[in-house]
């Protein structure tokens, strides 16, 4: 996928990914790749970045822990961030409903 396919849709993937249940930073990419079919393959380098703005925003909390011995920074929805991810679902919803109307071809006159 075209990385500027992803330009605008970033913090809503990952506010979703996150939608359910806690993750670390990794865990987050993981669950991307996974949910994406292997489509979305996003480097750490643009998916930390997006957490710490999205924490900035209020959106996510983190908190370390440590797991099997080593320390994780564990990211988790806030309520702002819940009613972010619905408000951009929606907006998505909306989006592709448009979009599709246009790039679809019109369905065949009925003889």
């Amino acid at each position: 996928m075209k990385a500027d396919a992803l330009r605008g849709h970033l913090d809503a993937l990952l506010l979703a990914v996150l939608d359910g249940e806690p993750r670390h930073g990794y865990a987050i990419i993981e669950a991307l790749q996974e949910r994406s079919g292997g489509t979305l393959s996003l480097p750490t380098g643009t998916v930390y970045p997006a957490l710490r703005r999205l924490e900035r925003a209020g959106y996510v909390e983190s908190a370390w822990s440590t797991v099997g011995g080593r320390e994780r920074r564990t990211y988790r929805l806030t309520s702002a961030g819940r009613k972010v991810l619905s408000e951009e679902r929606s907006a998505w919803q909306e989006f592709t409903h448009t979009i599709g109307a246009v790039l679809m071809p019109p369905p065949a006159p009925a003889s």
